[in-house]
């Protein structure tokens, strides 16, 4: 029986691209790298116009915070460093690559020198950190953070498989074509926790990926594949935790408080990679889809390449896109420059039509039915987190835990009021976040008096 969660819905897979192998893009003329590709502080450039730099070379730095480092994804040299506006609005140094061609590597690019049972978990935090991985499913926390927060704690360590959002199959083809690089990557971070046991999650509706990780991992009774139904948003680490091993992630808490701790199926590859090869993160599997998409593709694309790029070389549009969005279309940004280069954290690029949005020409309006409630995973209450927020009330917000919301979209996707529930919901966030900043800011100011 496929393990599951309570609450969720059931949404359209649009899984369009699931038949489609992974192409490699090639490299665009230039590419446009954000420093900034992660939660954390920005990189800082170390390098300046007119440098040339290698592929896998570090161009950018991130030292004593959070962060992580950025590579170079094509050998070339650098034209300039410019601020963009991110897909979040903030402004962010990005460093200009003229691509040469050559796709010279860096010479400090070098397998790991020891076994894996030689090698300690400090080592492997190091090899994660300097390869610049950050959580490829869209969170973007760094990857060595979080293994070094979690070392001692882990119980359970889960590959999330489940690629829940419509559209997206960047990590089913994964799965079906280098199966090994996730096997490998799981029992590096195995090895990392002195874990004899580690597990494989995936959708029902992806059994041939799972058909693939069995066979290839035969007697081998470390790795267990579980199947999870096809439910959103069985992706959620918390909705993950919970169908596997039935404890449950409290607000506020990190998966290593309740022994777990789960990394997306690519980060999975690229940990392997760094390890096995050297290289470090410089490119990513990237679904582009949606009904305005010519030819839809799965594409393994250097990172710094424009959206623009990416939908040229599926053909162009079919047709004018009403929208653009960065990731799924339950969770993902829209964008309103298809100039945005792709990050570690982009999974997919789908330009849809009109037909795709929830399109209401009378007011919206809570008719108070109850299907938010009952699909919400987190078990809150959202109509009453959009009213609160339609009214400015933040400590009713507050009180209603509106922070434990993972902004998944169930419902605002299943209202038949039409009410953009999670978008009050984000702006009222905002707005206590801001809040307690100005509170924390004015504290401080009376220290100083």
């Amino acid at each position: 029986m496929a393990l599951t969660f309570k609450g969720g819905i059931h949404v359209s897979e649009h899984k369009h691209t699931r038949k489609c192998a992974v192409e490699q893009m090639p490299a665009p003329k230039t590419v446009s790298i954000p420093m900034s590709q992660h939660i954390g502080a920005h990189a800082d450039p170390c390098v300046k116009a007119g440098d040339i730099v290698d592929l896998g070379q570090v161009i950018g730095v991130v030292e004593g915070k959070l962060g992580c480092n950025v590579h170079s994804s094509v050998s070339g040299k650098v034209v300039k460093i410019d601020e963009k506006k991110a897909n979040n609005g903030i402004l962010i140094r990005n460093v200009i690559i003229e691509n040469d061609g050559e796709n010279r590597l860096h010479p400090d690019i070098k397998p790991w020198s020891k076994k894996l049972e030689d090698t300690t978990p400090d080592e492997i935090v190091e090899i994660v950190k300097n390869a610049g991985i950050s959580g490829m499913g869209g969170a973007t926390f760094p990857t060595y953070a979080k293994i070094q927060s979690a070392l001692g704690k882990v119980e359970h360590i889960i590959i999330n498989c489940a690629e829940c959002e419509p559209f997206i199959t960047a990590n089913h083809r994964l799965l079906l074509e280098n199966p090994d690089e996730v096997i490998g990557g799981l029992k590096i971070l195995m090895h990392t926790f002195s874990l004899k046991e580690g597990i494989i999650a995936i959708e029902d509706n992806k059994r041939d990926a799972a058909k693939v990780l069995r066979e290839r991992l035969g007697e081998d009774s470390k790795v267990k594949v579980c199947l999870l139904k096809t439910k959103y948003p069985q992706g959620d680490e918390r909705q993950l935790i919970f169908a596997l091993t039935g404890r449950k992630l409290a607000a506020g808490k990190l998966p290593a408080d309740v022994g777990c701790c789960v990394f997306n199926a690519e980060t999975c590859a690229a940990i392997n990679r760094a390890f096995a090869t050297g290289m470090p993160l410089t490119e990513r599997i990237v679904t582009v889809d949606g009904d305005c998409i010519k030819n839809p593709k799965n594409l393994l694309v250097p990172l710094g390449t424009t959206y623009r790029d990416l939908i040229t070389f599926c053909g162009g549009f079919s047709k004018t896109p009403n929208k653009i969005i960065c990731g799924g279309p339950m969770m993902g940004v829209a964008q309103w420059d298809i100039d945005t280069a792709v990050t570690k954290g982009t999974s997919a690029v789908l330009a849809l039509s009109r037909k795709f949005e929830h399109y209401f020409e009378q007011p919206s309006a809570c008719i108070r039915c109850g299907r938010c409630v009952n699909n919400c995973p987190m078990r809150l209450m959202p109509s009453y987190l959009a009213m609160f927020s339609m009214q400015n009330k933040l400590d009713m917000a507050e009180e209603f835990s509106i922070s434990s919301c993972i902004e998944c979209g169930s419902c605002s996707y299943n209202c038949p009021g039409h009410v953009p529930i999670v978008q009050y919901i984000r702006a009222t966030k905002v707005k206590i976040n801001d809040r307690k900043r100005a509170m924390q800011a004015a504290l401080e100011q009376s220290k100083l008096k």
